[in-house]
């Protein structure tokens, strides 16, 4: 690379956001999908990066990509620059007044549509939040707004055994519910309820639940032979099949529990493959905005 090449070309946010998405995600396939470009933009993005920079950040191998020294070196600092850029902009139209004190957060669809709106009543009871902007989008897309500093929290399932994308050295988290994923079917199929003799309803890889069912699933052929008929990312949109009686889906029990009353889904599998969950409110290890702090201080 030419020697101040820095001052070929300006900087950009953008290349920043580009270069944190290839370092968690390891492949330009993965990566550009994930912030929602062509592949060959993204390529050129992160060359521009690396041009500014004066130096390689990436190995490039057939089997994908990792950090050089400089890379890894730079890394903690670029994702604090572009949570601070974010949250100075925030705390700067909050001074101006164009926009009031907002609480933003980010949650998977599934949690948006029950336990969210309930929750939140709960902890802001006695001391009401001024404003509050929620994000509702898969667990990638979210983990996307959390990374770039555009919320400041992430309302998600876990699993103990399922490693989080988010790196434990930039984000802390708190338990703040619980939930079930179980085997689930419509009752008008229940004159065929063999799992392995249904159509297999699953989430797709941008699904933080299809994360936790594949590794649940892992290894599991000889028991399970299900065969994947239908992928979303949703839960309400497998729960929608599921009671079209088009297969079987691992559905969250906050989801599904009124259906489940009702007697519309019924369990397929006995409870050995109930898969229990944790909700957790995940932020960055870096500093928030104040009322931020101050919500997370409560918890």
């Amino acid at each position: 690379m030419p020697p101040h090449a820095e001052t070929a070309l300006p900087m950009e946010l953008v290349w920043l956001e580009d270069f944190i998405a290839l370092a968690e995600h390891g492949s330009f396939v993965r990566a550009a999908e994930a912030r929602h470009i062509t592949q060959p933009a993204f390529s050129r993005r992160i060359r521009s990066l690396e041009q500014w920079m004066g130096v390689s950040l990436f190995v490039r191998t057939p089997q994908g990509t990792t950090l050089t020294e400089a890379g890894r070196h730079i890394l903690a600092n670029v994702f604090e620059a572009t949570s601070r850029l974010y949250r100075l902009r925030s705390e700067a139209q909050e001074v101006a007044g164009n926009m009031a004190k907002t609480l933003s957060f980010a949650a998977t669809h599934s949690l948006s549509f029950t336990f969210f709106p309930r929750w939140i009543r709960q902890v802001d009871n006695g001391a009401p939040i001024e404003a509050i902007r929620l994000h509702s989008d898969s667990m990638a897309g979210c983990e996307q707004l959390l990374v770039h500093g555009e919320v400041p929290f992430l309302l998600c399932h876990r699993h103990p055994d399922v490693p989080s994308m988010l790196a434990s050295e930039h984000f802390v988290s708190k338990q703040v519910g619980e939930d079930t994923l179980i085997a689930l079917m419509s009752s008008a199929s229940r004159q065929d309820i063999s799992a392995n003799q249904q159509p297999y309803l699953a989430y797709t890889e941008a699904s933080g639940l299809g994360r936790i069912v594949s590794h649940r699933l892992y290894g599991k052929a000889d028991v399970l032979a299900l065969k994947p008929q239908f992928s979303s990312h949703l839960a309400a949109v497998l729960m929608s099949m599921a009671l079209e009686g088009k297969g079987v889906a691992w559905l969250p029990k906050s989801l599904s529990e009124q259906e489940i009353n009702e007697g519309r889904l019924i369990r397929v599998l006995e409870q050995y493959w109930d898969i229990p969950l944790q909700i957790h409110l995940v932020r960055p290890l870096a500093s928030v905005s104040a009322a931020a702090e101050e919500f997370w201080a409560k918890l």
